[in-house]
């Protein structure tokens, strides 16, 4: 285990101090007093490697990660998890814009709320399986032109808006999960809604259980409430404008 002080660093010197230290051999890194430096843990590979921020990362939070591991206990900015194969990600508060955009596999896991765009272009392949689960609530376009994988919106808050608009806009595959109920009129054109059955539920029970060992929640009193399911109507909304 080691520490890296991130005050006044450019994100290029602190990413290399990063790098510096996995190579020697490290595979737990605390980074103290980070504020709005980009891309850490891009392109991280291995299992073992495990990261612990303290303050906000910018930008591009772990981007193309594949297997690690990284904690943050304060909120991100944009892009996290931006083409992520694999690993996990932990948010001890609330996220931007974009979070698992072209998302191919891995977990992330938000106690708060999220922006803008969440899950836009996910996708699964054989064994890589994307999951975003948010504690809170998110803005419009939520699953955007997602094409594999789950995500989950719990509203533990139980705010009145627990989505944006258009969710579900240009969907062709994957599923949302919300706790509570939504107006059908939010969401886009390729997405139906449906009330989600016990054996759904229990399909994805050990994600929730996850995020309630990460931030201390109930997990019981989560499942005792009224999930529904969006899942799109057609595999190819845009087939007679991009194909005869």
């Amino acid at each position: 285990m080691t520490k890296i002080d991130a005050d006044t660093l450019h994100y290029k010197v602190l990413n290399e101090k990063i790098r510096e230290l996995i190579r020697k051999g490290y595979k737990r890194i605390y980074i103290e007093n980070l504020f709005g430096q980009r891309y850490i843990g891009a392109g991280l590979k291995g299992k073992e490697i495990e990261i612990y921020i303290n303050g906000i990362p910018g930008n591009d939070l772990a981007c193309f990660m594949d297997g690690s591991k990284i904690f943050v206990n304060g909120n991100c900015q944009d892009g996290v998890g931006n083409t992520m194969n694999s690993g996990e990600i932990i948010i001890n508060g609330n996220a931007g814009d974009i979070l698992g955009h072209s998302m191919r596999g891995g977990e992330i896991y938000v106690k708060g709320d999220v922006g803008y765009r969440v899950g836009i272009h996910m996708k699964a392949y054989k064994n890589l399986y994307p999951v975003i689960v948010i504690g809170g609530t998110a803005k419009d376009f939520l699953g955007e032109y997602m094409a594999g994988g789950l995500i989950i919106v719990l509203n533990l808050e139980e705010k009145n808006r627990v989505v944006g608009e258009l969710i579900g806009t240009g969907m062709h595959g994957g599923e949302i999960f919300i706790k509570g109920e939504i107006d059908e009129n939010i969401i886009g054109k390729e997405v139906k809604i449906f009330k989600a059955k016990k054996d759904e539920i229990g399909r994805i029970k050990n994600y929730i259980e996850k995020f309630c060992n990460y931030f201390n929640n109930e997990l019981e009193k989560i499942l005792s409430n009224q999930f529904i399911k969006l899942i799109p109507v057609s595999k190819r909304p845009y087939g007679k404008i991009y194909a005869y």
